[in-house]
């Protein structure tokens, strides 16, 4: 779960001060020195507004309670660091929390609230920072390129909803989500996760998560959760569609309502269980898929009308659409080594304290591991110009061999089961490589066994690629 300083100020001032201690720093909360500089402070503060925002407590060290009454000019110092050393100047609020520092004496805390940016900020030595996990990761000048180019759709979930307010809200949900992260206001905490606008209306993110039937203003909000008989989507008199089940409310609920009915209608096989029993089990790991159902509904582009979240099962896989691209500063042939960036801050941040997602890049590592350990192919990404789509498969791989794979080798394989056969040359086009890249990692697929190459001879422009197994 992630840290939250909410709760500290309802604490006593003697406990404020080990309570904040405690806090582990992540994504969103990092502690700092009383002498620390202005200057490190502004990195701090340009990598949370250009990430999801965040909240730095200034007067604590290596488990230390510093305080910071004794240093009350540096502490003007930090408390304008967003103003003196950022560009441009990062929003901030800070506020000072009574403590009591490790002399025993009455102190205070400098609690810097950042709010996530529309805008990319650097430092004023023109150094470009992003918040990733618990670290400031320095980014290249074309990984702030395009940052730059993804910030202009980033926030479409901070966009106030015109007449709408808190009484739109479900009371229950939004009760839920304040006794989880520690507050005991509401208002406050909304306004904390910037979920209310300036003037009191609800932010995109806040009538999404909580309103009591979001889909009045944003129709296509909604999972709709496809189940067909066989391995492909038949048309016409050999439609093979068997259920088809739309799940809408809040995007928590929403969250909840998907997994119910994938856990109902996923592919499944007779298997002994731990209970020393058989019993049905889901061919594809419950952590996989529901990763990717949690990743589409928290990253889609909820800007983008006349489409929806999709997750479409087969017989052998399961397939997650999400409208949207993947993020600017995504490399969709590393997914195992990406950078985090939320297309949706507030929504990250909110189903983070829910404890429905964690980190972008450990979420999606984590699939990748699911799938070996159950000796399935990696996940596979299929992307357009307007939105990603997730398969993982039940195939089987021995992870000692997908370990020597060259890598993209499961999106090939992936390519070549959903065509039911390809030539190279098509191949390479589908996913972007060079036709000799392509050959190597068809020859590599074809020495484990995975895919075999039908054709008449070498010259034969009818030759194709198929799975093995088929």
């Amino acid at each position: 779960m992630s840290s939250t300083v909410d709760h500290l100020f309802n604490l006593t001032r003697s406990a404020v001060g080990p309570a904040a201690c405690e806090l582990v720093e992540d994504q969103w909360f990092d502690r700092k020195s009383t002498r620390t500089s202005a200057q490190k402070l502004a990195k701090t503060l340009v990598a949370m507004a250009n990430a999801e925002g965040g909240t730095v407590v200034v007067g604590l060290h290596d488990g230390t309670i510093e305080g910071t009454d004794r240093y009350a000019k540096h502490r003007n110092d930090l408390m304008q660091a967003s103003h003196d050393h950022t560009e441009p100047p990062v929003r901030v609020r800070s506020e000072l929390l009574g403590c009591v520092n490790d002399r025993g004496e009455d102190d205070q805390l400098l609690v810097i609230t950042v709010d996530a940016s529309e805008v990319v900020h650097t430092t004023k030595a023109d150094d470009c920072f992003l918040r990733v996990g618990d670290e400031d990761l320095s980014l290249r000048f074309e990984q702030r390129q395009e940052l730059i180019y993804d910030k202009g759709q980033s926030h479409f979930d901070g966009i106030a909803v015109a007449d709408a307010s808190i009484d739109d809200l479900d009371p229950a949900a939004v009760a839920e989500y304040v006794t989880e992260i520690g507050s005991s206001d509401a208002g406050r905490a909304l306004a904390a996760r910037t979920l209310t606008t300036h003037n009191g209306g609800l932010t995109t993110a806040a009538y999404l998560l909580f309103g009591q039937h979001p889909q009045i203003r944003f129709p296509e909000a909604y999972v709709r959760v496809l189940r067909y008989e066989g391995s492909k989507r038949e048309t016409g008199r050999r439609l093979n569609l068997t259920n088809d089940v739309r799940c809408e409310g809040g995007l928590t609920k929403m969250i909840g309502a998907a997994v119910n009915q994938v856990e109902r209608l996923q592919p499944t096989r007779i298997a002994l269980a731990g209970s020393g029993r058989f019993e049905r089990q889901g061919l594809i790991p419950r952590d996989a898929w529901l990763e990717g159902i949690v990743n589409a509904v928290i990253h889609r582009s909820y800007s983008i009308g006349g489409d929806h979240i999709r997750v479409e099962i087969f017989d052998n896989r399961i397939e997650i659409t999400s409208p949207g691209r993947f993020p600017g500063v995504t490399r969709v042939n590393d997914l195992r080594n990406i950078p985090r960036f939320a297309r949706n801050p507030r929504i990250a941040r909110v189903c983070a304290d829910l404890r429905f997602g964690q980190e972008l890049g450990e979420g999606i590592r984590r699939m990748f591991d699911e799938m070996r350990a159950a000796g399935l192919v990696d996940p596979v990404y299929r992307y357009t110009p307007a939105s990603v789509t997730l398969v993982l498969t039940a195939t089987p791989l021995n992870p000692a061999v997908a370990e020597q794979l060259p890598s993209r080798s499961a999106e090939v394989m992936e390519h070549i089961r959903a065509s039911g056969g390809m030539s190279t040359g098509d191949i390479a086009a589908a996913v972007g490589l060079s036709k000799p890249a392509t050959l190597t990692r068809l020859r590599a697929l074809r020495e484990a066994g995975l895919v075999t190459w039908v054709g008449k001879s070498p010259k034969d422009p009818r030759a194709y690629w198929k799975l093995h197994s088929e």
